[in-house]
């Protein structure tokens, strides 16, 4: 992943790491782009607050504020850079699927085996001394 490409990825993974970020990107999916007072009717936080995290959400392209009428000013959600975040996520993912799927090869052999070696044995084909 080029570094730019990391930069944003770190900046989304930032902002969604604060849940109340999390419920204003919601609630701005949920229901189109609003003002921070329309937000603040919606969520249990202040009207301040949101606006901070709407300045930290900009910052990070999540969100893009667009001029309204009488001086309002509404946000609208922004999904390239979550975009970003997602193949970032999907390249590690990918990184654990092998290993992952070895693994479960590995534990599917072995429950196999188990279940073929008859009662009173160890998997050596000895008989098992009761321990």
């Amino acid at each position: 992943m080029p570094a730019d490409s990391e930069a944003i990825a770190e900046q989304v993974f930032i902002a969604l790491a604060d849940p109340s970020r999390r419920a204003i990107l919601a609630a701005l999916a949920a229901e189109g782009p609003a003002t921070a007072t329309d937000l603040a009717g919606r969520l249990p936080i202040t009207r301040q607050a949101i606006a901070k995290h709407l300045a930290l959400l900009a910052e990070a392209g999540l969100v893009t504020a667009e001029p309204g009428e009488r001086r309002r000013v509404r946000y609208r959600l922004r999904s390239a850079p979550m975009q970003v975040a997602q193949q970032f996520l999907a390249a590690l993912a990918r990184d654990w699927d092998s290993p992952l799927g070895a693994l479960k090869d590995h534990l599917d052999r072995d429950a196999r085996k188990d279940a073929t070696i008859p009662r009173g044995e160890d998997r050596d084909g000895t008989a098992d001394q009761g321990r």
